[in-house]
Protein backbone atom coordinates (compact mmCIF):
# COMPACT_ATOMS: atom_id res chain seq x y z
CA UNK A 1 0.00 0.00 0.00
CA UNK A 2 1.30 3.43 -0.93
CA UNK A 3 2.05 5.86 1.86
CA UNK A 4 2.80 8.74 -0.51
CA UNK A 5 0.69 11.46 1.14
CA UNK A 6 2.06 14.95 0.41
CA UNK A 7 1.62 17.22 3.41
CA UNK A 8 0.72 20.29 1.34
CA UNK A 9 -2.52 18.82 -0.05
CA UNK A 10 -6.01 18.14 1.27
CA UNK A 11 -7.90 14.90 0.69
CA UNK A 12 -11.29 13.22 0.52
CA UNK A 13 -12.25 9.80 1.82
CA UNK A 14 -12.85 8.85 -1.84
CA UNK A 15 -9.11 9.35 -2.56
CA UNK A 16 -9.19 12.66 -4.41
CA UNK A 17 -6.59 15.28 -3.53
CA UNK A 18 -7.02 19.07 -3.64
CA UNK A 19 -4.48 21.89 -3.77
CA UNK A 20 -5.02 25.65 -3.61
CA UNK A 21 -3.66 27.52 -6.62
CA UNK A 22 -4.60 31.16 -6.19
CA UNK A 23 -8.39 31.37 -6.12
CA UNK A 24 -8.95 27.91 -7.66
CA UNK A 25 -8.59 24.37 -6.35
CA UNK A 26 -6.64 21.81 -8.40
CA UNK A 27 -8.03 18.27 -8.07
CA UNK A 28 -6.67 14.82 -8.87
CA UNK A 29 -6.62 11.30 -7.46
CA UNK A 30 -4.11 10.09 -4.90
CA UNK A 31 -1.20 7.72 -5.40
CA UNK A 32 -3.12 5.21 -3.29
CA UNK A 33 -6.07 5.36 -5.71
CA UNK A 34 -3.72 5.00 -8.69
CA UNK A 35 -2.10 1.99 -7.07
CA UNK A 36 -5.49 0.37 -6.51
CA UNK A 37 -6.63 1.04 -10.10
CA UNK A 38 -3.52 -0.15 -11.93
CA UNK A 39 -2.81 1.12 -15.44
CA UNK A 40 -5.23 3.93 -16.31
CA UNK A 41 -6.54 3.71 -19.87
CA UNK A 42 -9.11 6.53 -20.07
CA UNK A 43 -10.04 9.63 -18.06
CA UNK A 44 -13.44 11.24 -18.66
CA UNK A 45 -13.69 14.80 -17.36
CA UNK A 46 -16.53 17.37 -17.37
CA UNK A 47 -16.85 20.41 -19.61
CA UNK A 48 -15.50 23.73 -18.43
CA UNK A 49 -18.32 25.70 -16.85
CA UNK A 50 -19.95 22.65 -15.24
CA UNK A 51 -21.15 23.35 -11.70
CA UNK A 52 -20.67 20.65 -9.09
CA UNK A 53 -21.67 20.19 -5.48
CA UNK A 54 -19.38 18.75 -2.82
CA UNK A 55 -19.33 14.98 -3.32
CA UNK A 56 -20.91 15.14 -6.79
CA UNK A 57 -19.57 12.80 -9.47
CA UNK A 58 -17.57 14.79 -12.00
CA UNK A 59 -16.01 12.09 -14.17
CA UNK A 60 -14.64 8.56 -14.47
CA UNK A 61 -11.31 6.80 -14.61
CA UNK A 62 -11.06 3.56 -16.59
CA UNK A 63 -8.24 1.20 -15.79
CA UNK A 64 -7.22 -2.35 -16.52
CA UNK A 65 -8.91 -3.35 -13.25
CA UNK A 66 -12.10 -1.26 -13.04
CA UNK A 67 -14.01 1.90 -13.83
CA UNK A 68 -14.04 4.33 -10.91
CA UNK A 69 -16.13 7.45 -10.46
CA UNK A 70 -14.51 10.75 -9.54
CA UNK A 71 -16.08 12.99 -6.89
CA UNK A 72 -15.72 16.74 -6.40
CA UNK A 73 -14.05 17.56 -3.08
CA UNK A 74 -16.03 20.81 -2.81
CA UNK A 75 -18.78 22.78 -4.53
CA UNK A 76 -18.01 25.19 -7.32
CA UNK A 77 -17.55 25.63 -11.05
CA UNK A 78 -15.10 23.69 -13.22
CA UNK A 79 -12.83 26.36 -14.72
CA UNK A 80 -10.18 24.09 -16.30
CA UNK A 81 -9.55 20.46 -17.12
CA UNK A 82 -6.36 18.65 -18.00
CA UNK A 83 -6.92 18.10 -21.73
CA UNK A 84 -3.56 16.27 -21.95
CA UNK A 85 -5.21 13.30 -20.24
CA UNK A 86 -7.37 12.69 -23.36
CA UNK A 87 -4.32 11.48 -25.28
CA UNK A 88 -2.10 10.43 -22.37
CA UNK A 89 -4.19 9.10 -19.46
CA UNK A 90 -1.10 7.27 -18.19
CA UNK A 91 0.13 10.61 -16.84
CA UNK A 92 -2.11 9.95 -13.85
CA UNK A 93 -0.09 6.79 -13.15
CA UNK A 94 3.23 8.54 -13.72
CA UNK A 95 2.63 11.72 -11.71
CA UNK A 96 -0.71 11.74 -9.85
CA UNK A 97 0.12 14.90 -7.86
CA UNK A 98 1.64 16.84 -10.78
CA UNK A 99 1.07 16.29 -14.52
CA UNK A 100 -1.82 13.94 -13.69
CA UNK A 101 -4.05 16.66 -12.22
CA UNK A 102 -7.61 16.48 -13.54
CA UNK A 103 -9.70 19.61 -12.97
CA UNK A 104 -9.60 23.06 -11.45
CA UNK A 105 -12.61 24.26 -9.48
CA UNK A 106 -13.47 27.83 -8.54
CA UNK A 107 -14.98 27.08 -5.15
CA UNK A 108 -18.39 28.42 -4.15
CA UNK A 109 -17.02 28.72 -0.60
CA UNK A 110 -13.22 28.98 -0.36
CA UNK A 111 -13.35 28.03 3.34
CA UNK A 112 -14.66 24.56 2.40
CA UNK A 113 -11.08 23.67 1.43
CA UNK A 114 -10.07 23.79 5.09
CA UNK A 115 -12.77 21.23 5.89
CA UNK A 116 -11.10 18.54 3.76
CA UNK A 117 -8.84 15.91 5.35
CA UNK A 118 -5.26 16.93 6.04
CA UNK A 119 -2.38 14.56 5.24
CA UNK A 120 -2.35 13.03 8.72
CA UNK A 121 -6.08 12.28 8.69
CA UNK A 122 -5.91 10.86 5.16
CA UNK A 123 -2.85 8.78 6.01
CA UNK A 124 -4.81 7.15 8.83
CA UNK A 125 -7.45 6.01 6.31
CA UNK A 126 -4.89 4.07 4.30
Amino acid sequence: MSQDVPANLRYTKEHEWARRDGDVIVVGITAHAVEQLGDITLVTLPSIGTKVGAGDRFGDVDSVKAVSELYAPLAGEIVAKNADLDATPERVNEDPYGAGWMIKIKPADAAAFDGLLDADAYGKLL
